[in-house]
């Protein structure tokens, strides 16, 4: 705004302080009323100007604070998402430790349950081939009963032939327990690393998927830290443009002061006027430049030429407030 008013002030300047061919008679034709209403007809423009101008800054800075509001929101929802983000991964735990805990129980009840049927089975067809073994054993041994007679007699170990026998099966059944125990064994632990892999491979994978999510919701979180951080820049160069904007208007105002003192302590012009009246100042030195013109004109010698043209009245509507009525200073 302070760079329009600026551009809007040297332009009216240099309109004003153009040079002008009018004739010698131009100011005693015009009245003195009908300058004051072209002035302030001037002055009216002026204000327009200067109204519709603050009202756009006005608006800028209403859309500044609305956009200000909404990054306050937007940041007030990312904390939200956020916070829920958090729950998220905790809940996302606590189901993972769930599950985890639910497989090591299966997987326990599984090998447990598999365990006892392949025992059970196991024991069945030991007991099934113990019978036809005992059975075989009977119709090939049959025929060597006098020879375990012969042999118990001279053993004198054992009481009677099914005794010895006995002791001899209870051996064997003992070895063959061993080796289905220990085959039994190996097909347990190889079923039980087939199902260790499968759920390494399925927690793999649900651990995959997770990771996924949780990256693309860090690139989210990212983009909206990116957007926060572009909303903040934007904001502070506005204030700082602002800033600057009006400490050229403050440059400006003491200019003027600066030229109006001048003024006013080289041509002893009474002074009674606020420091903070810019257009009034301006309307004063404007006049005093005036007084100066009409004197230069009227101290050149007549056959220099045509009299110079005049400098413009005073822009302003506040009536000059010098004390008593002061004789322009060409009478003086």
């Amino acid at each position: 705004m302070a760079f329009d008013l600026e551009e809007y002030l040297r332009t009216a300047f240099r309109d004003k302080l153009r040079l002008q061919t009018v004739p010698v008679w131009d100011g005693a034709v015009l009245l003195p009323s009908t300058h004051l209403l072209l002035k302030r007809r001037e002055v009216a423009e002026v204000e327009r100007v200067l109204q519709s101008q603050r009202e756009e800054f006005r608006q800028r800075m209403e859309r500044l604070e609305q956009r200000r509001q909404q990054l306050g929101q937007r940041k007030d929802q990312l904390r939200d998402v956020v916070l829920k983000f958090n729950v998220f991964l905790k809940a996302s735990a606590a189901r993972q430790e769930r599950a985890l805990r639910r497989v090591e129980e299966e997987r326990a009840r599984a090998v447990g349950q598999g365990a006892e049927a392949a025992h059970l089975r196991q024991e069945l067809t030991g007991l099934l081939q113990r019978r036809e073994h005992l059975a075989r054993r009977l119709r090939s041994l049959r025929g060597f009963g006098d020879y375990l007679q012969g042999v118990l007699a001279r053993t004198e170990q054992f009481q009677d032939v099914p005794a010895m026998l006995a002791h001899f099966g209870v051996l064997a059944g003992a070895r063959a327990a061993l080796a289905q125990q220990a085959e039994a064994g190996q097909e347990r632990l190889a079923q039980g690393w087939a199902r260790l892999r499968r759920y390494q491979e399925e927690a793999s994978s649900e651990l995959l998927r997770t990771n996924n999510e949780l990256t693309q919701l860090r690139a989210r979180l990212e983009a909206a830290r990116h957007e926060v951080l572009q909303g903040e820049s934007c904001w502070a160069h506005v204030q700082s443009t602002a800033t600057q904007k009006t400490l050229l208007l403050g440059q400006i105002k003491l200019a003027v002061l600066n030229l109006f003192q001048l003024a006013t302590a080289r041509l002893k012009v009474p002074t009674d006027m606020a420091l903070e009246d810019t257009e009034a100042q301006l309307d004063t030195v404007l006049l005093c430049m005036q007084d100066l013109t009409a004197i230069c004109a009227e101290l050149r010698p007549r056959q220099m030429g045509p009299c110079p043209p005049r400098l413009p009245a005073a822009t302003s509507m506040h009536p000059r407030r010098h004390g008593g009525a002061r004789a322009p200073l060409s009478q003086e």
